[in-house]
């Protein structure tokens, strides 16, 4: 029974053992975007639904497995489909491939993790719980917390499947169009020769302004203290 429950995560591992032995990963960078442009280009004005969801799929995958490169995917999809279409898959499927990390999170490491932890993990649960959408828009909302790390810990505090499922979905939605934004214009970028460097994307400015986003989220959370 234990090994039923380890074996969806055991199949993740192995996924991810798989990619990096194969150099799967080394296609998620911006040289391999740059390299195959005018393949990729040409494969949306031929087979433009048969492309998006070869492209949804590969970045589900690459959510699910906590691969690198999720921005450069981010990225790619507006270069490819453009402001709208772009953002819109990717917000789909950046929610879906998160999601399907949590709920494998949720069902095999979950007891080992209760168990290895003690009563703290139980109280710990209990304080995320009551303001739980309010604190995983917050993790989203900020780019200073890695993906993957928000995907597993509100698996191992016992979030609701739908809360996670929403506070996912609605906080990637700003850094999701900034990259977008910059997939758009990135042809100006290829036609210069220059290098892309995220240092330009998240700005300080930016990251200012998604960190405010981020502290709004959490009046409901200050008003019950207050209130309380």
């Amino acid at each position: 029974m234990k090994l039923q429950r380890f074996l969806p995560l055991l199949i993740l591992v192995i996924a991810m053992i798989f990619v990096f032995v194969f150099g799967l990963d080394d296609y998620l960078t911006f040289q391999s975007l740059k390299n195959h442009r005018d393949f990729l280009k040409r494969a949306v004005q031929e087979a433009f639904w048969p492309t998006l969801i070869v492209y949804g799929l590969t970045y589900i995958i690459a959510i699910a497995l906590s691969l690198p490169g999720g921005a450069i995917l981010t990225i790619t999809g507006g270069f490819l489909f453009g402001q709208m279409i772009g953002t819109i898959s990717v917000v789909m499927c950046a929610t879906l491939g998160a999601t399907l990390l949590f709920i494998i999170a949720r069902y095999s490491a979950h007891d080992l993790m209760k168990e290895k932890a003690g009563p703290w993990l139980q109280k710990l649960s209990a304080g995320f719980q009551k303001n739980a959408f309010s604190y995983l828009l917050m993790l989203r909302l900020v780019p200073l917390f890695p993906f993957f790390v928000v995907n597993l810990v509100p698996a191992l505090l016992n979030v609701r499947l739908y809360t996670f499922v929403a506070a996912t979905a609605v906080g990637i939605i700003p850094g999701t169009f900034v990259y977008i934004s910059v997939g758009v214009g990135l042809n100006s970028i290829f036609a210069s020769g220059d290098e892309l460097q995220f240092g330009s994307i998240l700005t300080p400015e930016m990251l200012i302004a998604l960190t405010g986003l981020g502290l709004l989220s959490l009046i409901p959370v200050i008003y019950k203290r207050l209130k309380g």
